[in-house]
């Protein structure tokens, strides 16, 4: 992990029109996926458009998302929205951590707790064993793996909390594998599997996160970043851009990243007039900043050229 700046040497953030702005100071961005690219229904053009310009000029682009799926999976999502290829190099996502974080705990029984068509972690985490997993009911497991809630766009965390107890009640490891609270499904927001893990905790219950803000997936994304331009990258000229302040941008800024903050992602409907449909309110953004213990480098309502 990089150092960060002082809060006396923190610089109040850059409001800027577009990524061309800021493009000449970076060789590399983290970008994050959902709520920036897409939103799960359709690609947002000006993002990508944006980011295969900044390649065009040189540069090169590591899609970093918290989808607790492999990232062939991610790419295959990407495709079906029809997301250039040429937008960006590579992706690492919270189902790749996930992953290594199921390998690392060899044969000890597990449970789950998510969508059950949403099994790629599992199918891809067996495949790197060389064994089946062994699944057991929740009062059995010595670790749970959490994707998101079962039916997401019904549900609420207080759904489980009866679940949650019955794993707190023997100490079960909580692996969380998309720490995001919330995320965009078309314009609406859903519970992601980081809900439930505050609410396990707030149990006293011992919780892993695969994904942003801890550190493990932006060492793998800058990994990717040095292996797309053939040596080491600068982390003074990695930029990283998001749409959730306490993950994507809270996350790079810990690693010492640049960050540019896109409001119309999840924060919409609190810095943007008309539930969120509207043009961006001056005062709540600065009302929602300062509330900040961090404060992004620059910020834009979309990402674009």
């Amino acid at each position: 992990m990089f150092p960060n700046p002082s809060p006396e040497t923190i610089q109040p953030p850059r409001f800027v029109g577009g990524l061309r702005d800021l493009a000449a100071d970076y060789d590399v961005i983290l970008c994050d996926v959902w709520g920036v690219v897409h939103n799960g229904v359709i690609q947002y053009e000006k993002a990508t458009d944006a980011l295969r310009r900044f390649r065009e000029k040189g540069g090169s682009v590591v899609l970093i998302t918290n989808a607790p799926r492999p990232r062939w999976r991610v790419v295959s999502l990407l495709d079906r929205l029809k997301v250039p290829h040429e937008a960006y190099d590579g992706a690492v996502s919270s189902g790749d951590v996930t992953v290594s974080l199921i390998r690392e705990r060899g044969d000890l029984p597990l449970a789950y707790i998510g969508p059950q068509e949403d099994v790629e972690i599992f199918t891809e985490a067996e495949a790197q064993l060389g064994h089946k997993l062994k699944f057991v009911r929740l009062d059995e497991a010595a670790y749970v793996v959490c994707i998101g809630l079962e039916q997401a766009e019904r549900e609420t965390p207080a759904d489980y909390e009866a679940r949650l107890r019955l794993l707190r009640s023997h100490d079960a490891e909580f692996i969380c594998a998309n720490p995001d609270i919330v995320v965009e499904m078309g314009d609406r927001l859903v519970y992601c599997a980081g809900a439930l893990a505050e609410a396990y905790e707030a149990l006293g219950g011992r919780v892993i996160q695969a994904g942003k803000p801890h550190a493990e997936i932006y060492r793998r994304a800058l990994a990717l970043a040095a292996t797309a331009r053939g040596g080491a990258v600068d982390p003074g000229r990695v930029l990283a851009i998001g749409d959730s302040a306490h993950t994507d941008i809270k996350g790079a800024q810990a690693q010492g990243l640049a960050t540019l903050f896109v409001t119309s992602g999840i924060h919409r409907a609190e810095l943007h007039d008309e539930a969120g449909s509207g043009p961006l309110n001056a005062a709540a953004l600065h009302q929602f900043v300062e509330n900040l213990d961090f404060k992004p480098a620059a910020i834009a309502t979309e990402l674009m050229w």
